[in-house]
Parts: structure tokens; C-alpha cells; sequence
């Protein structure tokens, strides 16, 4: 896992004192943390960035958390729509919705480590047990992958096996020519070892394609 992530969508509905305490409750993990603010809204940077200093000031692990917090940003979107978008590239670790409809827009959201719709859902209660995971994705990872689970440990496998030699004909005379384009010709004459007939002996010919 990378440095610690938040991001908070949030709009006028939001509590700026809350937002900035969620952000500092990031930053103070470490320096390379990142905090970041997504809104439509001009004013809530404003009151947020007013609600960071002053929260800043007065926190004890104030060393830590202003330089997270000075490479942490802010991004103001035209409208909602496009923050559910900017979230939805960043794909943070932890995402919070702080918005008057909260709910309606977690469902337009993609990608995340964790995601916490409301006011009252504190990433940090995810912290100390309230959550279903606290081991997640960072660093963008969130858009393909999700948080340990017991599905991490669990070992998946496959196999393959041609019993009809005759209707694998094409298959096999496809991947002779694939790799043979790929300039793998180790590939293409271990494929036609399996042809039938001549092709056995290295003279494939593409087969044409049965409907």
C-alpha cells in the first residue's frame, strides 16, 4: 500500500469543520499523505481551507499532518456530475460523500478503496472497527482491485483439456498463425504439432472459418 488517501466530495450541505477534521484524520498518518477536496461549490474550499488552518493549530501531530496537508488539493468542478468523475479517475483509497444527497450519489461512483456516504459515516469509525475493511487499495489501484479479503488467499487455478483432436482444428491452426505474427516460431510449430495431416509436419494453411 501506498500513502494514506481521503477524499471527500462535498457540497453546501457539507459541515466544513467536519470535511477538515476528516482530511486531517488522513494527513496525520504520515507526510506523503494525501487529503483531497472535490466540490462544485468555490465556498466550500473557502470554509474548509479557513476550518484546516484553524484545527491545524491546535493539533498535536501537527508536524506530520501540514506537510500531508500542503500536498494534498483541492478540485472545483462545474457541477456534480464532474466531481463523480474526478473521483472516479483518482480512484481513492478511502472516499467520503458529504453531500445533501449522498446517498443517490454513491451510486454514480466507481472506484474506491472504501466508500462512506453521509456525514455521520467517518472514515475513522472505519478505522477502529464500523467498517468492513481497513487493508485497501491506494495510489489509483482501487480502479481494478478492492480491500483484503478472504478472497486475497484463496488460490485460483485453471485448466484445459482437447479431447475432440478434429474440432480443434481451427484453434489450433489460428494460434500457429498468431504466432507466427508475433514472431514466436517455437509458439507456431508446437501449435502444429496438433494439426492433422501435412500441418503436423509444418505446412499449416489458414483454415477458413465454419459459421
Amino acid at each position: 500500500a501506498g500513502p494514506s488517501e481521503v477524499l471527500v466530495i462535498a457540497d453546501a450541505a457539507a459541515d466544513p469543520e467536519v470535511v477538515a477534521a476528516d482530511l486531517l484524520a488522513q494527513a496525520e498518518h504520515d507526510v506523503e499523505a494525501r487529503p483531497i477536496l472535490v466540490t462544485p461549490d468555490a465556498s466550500v474550499i473557502d470554509s474548509v481551507n479557513a476550518a484546516l488552518a484553524k484545527q491545524l493549530a491546535i493539533l498535536p501531530t501537527r508536524d506530520v499532518a501540514i506537510p500531508a496537508v500542503r500536498k494534498g488539493f483541492a478540485v472545483l468542478t462545474q457541477d456534480m456530475a464532474e466531481a463523480v468523475g474526478v473521483s472516479n479517475r483518482i480512484a481513492p483509497e478511502h472516499l467520503e460523500v458529504q453531500t445533501k444527497d449522498a446517498v443517490a450519489l454513491s451510486k454514480s461512483l466507481t472506484a474506491y478503496g472504501g466508500l462512506f456516504v453521509g456525514m455521520m459515516a467517518a472514515e475513522v469509525l472505519g478505522d477502529y472497527g464500523a467498517g468492513p475493511n481497513h487493508v485497501l487499495p491506494t495510489s489509483c489501484t482501487a480502479k481494478y482491485t478492492g480491500g483484503l479479503s478472504v478472497h486475497t488467499f484463496q488460490r485460483k487455478t485453471t485448466w484445459m483439456r482437447i479431447d475432440d483432436r478434429a474440432a480443434a482444428q481451427q484453434q489450433v491452426a489460428d494460434s500457429v498463425v498468431l504466432a507466427r505474427l508475433e514472431g514466436l516460431e517455437g509458439h507456431a510449430r508446437a501449435a502444429e504439432k496438433r494439426l492433422l495431416g501435412d500441418g503436423a509436419n509444418g505446412c499449416a494453411e489458414k483454415r477458413p472459418r465454419t459459421a
